[in-house]
């Protein structure tokens, strides 16, 4: 959710599905991960010095890192400010996601969350944000309080990254399609769409 890399992949595979034929057949599902699952909330913190900080980069390049990737993000069609961002621990959102997908909102979910952080500057591990953004999404504003008030779908985002790292992801964004392929990174369209198109023949094949 953090993950500049993640909302602009996301666009591109969004553009591969438009130009696939059985695009009516295909069923997403996100998964959850975490980067940095270590990562301590700072509301007060600037992300261009957080990254300069983890990285080991200088203000200079973290900025300029961001600057690219705001390009990058605009080209899909995306709006990024970089200056809004919040640093935040994701577990929180992540138990929202999920909570979101056992009632098939999950692609909505994940859409408000990157534009949450990316673009709006919301703070993801605060629970009257999450409560905002669940109800935006069409989530039962009780059922939603309640859900946040625990610690349910908890081992639901810990099995997602379990599942990741068992079959070998270490970054993301990691698209994999029909359990037989990977797309690892924001590839272009075109990637995307040669992947769906041979797992479609290998499935109708056989």
């Amino acid at each position: 959710m953090m993950c500049p890399f993640c909302y602009i992949g996301k666009r591109r595979f969004e553009a591969a599905l438009a130009q696939f034929e059985h695009k009516d057949c295909i069923e997403i599902s996100w998964k959850s991960f975490q980067l940095n699952p270590d990562m301590v909330t700072q509301p007060d913190k600037n992300i261009h010095q957080y990254l300069a900080d983890i990285k080991g980069w200088s203000l200079e390049q973290s900025r300029s890192m961001n600057a690219q990737v705001t390009d990058m993000a605009m080209d899909a069609g995306l709006h990024y400010d970089f200056e809004k961002a919040i640093v935040a621990n994701t577990f929180q959102a992540h138990r929202l996601l999920q909570f979101a997908k056992s009632k098939n909102l999950g692609d909505a979910a994940e859409e408000r969350m990157f534009k949450a952080y990316f673009t709006d500057g919301l703070n993801l591990d605060d629970t009257d944000t999450l409560l905002k953004l669940g109800k935006e999404i069409g989530l039962n504003a009780s059922e939603t309080e309640q859900i946040l008030k625990t610690n349910a779908f908890a081992g639901d985002v810990k099995n997602d990254i379990q599942e990741a790292m068992n079959i070998g992801v270490r970054g993301v964004p990691f698209f994999v399609i029909d359990r037989k392929y990977a797309v690892s990174g924001a590839q272009q369209p075109e990637t995307f769409l040669g992947a769906l198109e041979r797992a479609w023949n290998e499935r109708t094949q056989a």
